[in-house]
C-alpha cells in the first residue's frame, strides 16, 4: 500500500466518536434548558462543551497518532484526557441538574461501584506507572484492547481523583484545607511515573515503543519521523521533558480549576 494512503489511515478523525459526543452535547443542553435556568451562553455550559471538544481532540483526532512521536507529545495528550477533561467536565454539570440525574436508581446504583477519590488516586497513579515501564508499555501495544481497556480505567479513575475538588455537589467538596492535602497527596503519587522518564533520560534513555509501533505500520524508518521533530524532542532528553511537562500540567490544572471552582 503507498505511503501517503497509510498515513492518511494514520491520520483520520473519529468521526463515530464525534457524532456520539455532539448527542451527549445535545442531551445535555436539553436537561439543562429544561431543568435549570442557566443559559447554554454561560460559564457552566461554555466549560462543557470545551470539555468535550478537549475530549474528542485527545483521543478522536489525529493527535492520538501525532502524540506517539515523542515521549512529551504522549504526555501532553495523556495530560490533557486526566488532568483536564474531567475536571472542566465536573466544573460544567449544574449542581440541579447532577442532583436530578443522581436521583435516577440506575445512576445511584452505578456510583456505589465508584472508588473513593483516595483510593482511585492511589490506583490510578500505580496503572499509570505500570503502563509506562517499558515491559509493560510493549506488551499493550501489541494488544490493542489492553491498551484501550487501560486508557478507559485511567479515564474514569481520573474522574473519582477530580471529584473531591470539583464535584457538582458542593456537599462533596472538600473545603479548602483538604484540597491542598488531597493537591499535595496527588503530587507525590504522580512523581515515581515523572521520575521513570526523568532517570530513564538520564540513565540512557529508551527506545520510543509508539513511535516504532506508528513507523512499523508506516513502512517509514523511526528516525526519519523523529528528526522532523525539534529538539529535544527528537533526542533521548525528551524522555526528561515528558516528566516535567506532566508534573508541569498537572500542578497548572489543580491551580486553575480551584480558582473556576471558586468563581
Amino acid at each position: 500500500m503507498d505511503i501517503d494512503v497509510l498515513l492518511e489511515e494514520q491520520l483520520m478523525w473519529n468521526f463515530p466518536l464525534l457524532m456520539s459526543l455532539m448527542v451527549i452535547a445535545s442531551i445535555y443542553s436539553l436537561f439543562v434548558h429544561r431543568i435549570t435556568k442557566i443559559k447554554l451562553y454561560q460559564k457552566q455550559p461554555l466549560y462543557f462543551f470545551f470539555g468535550l471538544g478537549l475530549f474528542y481532540l485527545s483521543i478522536g483526532s489525529p493527535l492520538t497518532t501525532i502524540s506517539h512521536l515523542s515521549f512529551s507529545l504522549h504526555m501532553i495528550q495523556m495530560s490533557i484526557l486526566y488532568f483536564i477533561v474531567p475536571p472542566i467536565l465536573l466544573v460544567g454539570i449544574p449542581s440541579a441538574l447532577f442532583q436530578r440525574i443522581r436521583g435516577i436508581p440506575i445512576v445511584n446504583g452505578v456510583s456505589k461501584w465508584f472508588l473513593s477519590p483516595r483510593i482511585a488516586l492511589i490506583v490510578f497513579a500505580i496503572i499509570l506507572f505500570m503502563y509506562h515501564l517499558p515491559v509493560v508499555l510493549h506488551v499493550f501495544l501489541q494488544h490493542s484492547i489492553l491498551q484501550n481497556g487501560t486508557i478507559f480505567v485511567l479515564l474514569i479513575l481520573s474522574f473519582s481523583m477530580w471529584w473531591p475538588i470539583v464535584s457538582p455537589d458542593p456537599m462533596q467538596r472538600l473545603s479548602k484545607e483538604a484540597k491542598n492535602r488531597f493537591a499535595v497527596l496527588s503530587g507525590i503519587l504522580l512523581m515515581p511515573a515523572c521520575l521513570l522518564f526523568i532517570f530513564s533520560a538520564l540513565v540512557d534513555g529508551l527506545n520510543n515503543p509508539f513511535l516504532t509501533q506508528l513507523t512499523a505500520h508506516l513502512c517509514i524508518p523511526s528516525q526519519s519521523i523523529s528528526l522532523l521533530l525539534p529538539p529535544p524532542l527528537h533526542t533521548k532528553y525528551d524522555q526528561a521533558f515528558a516528566g516535567f511537562i506532566m508534573l508541569g500540567i498537572h500542578k497548572i490544572a489543580l491551580t486553575a480549576t480551584t480558582r473556576i471552582e471558586s468563581e
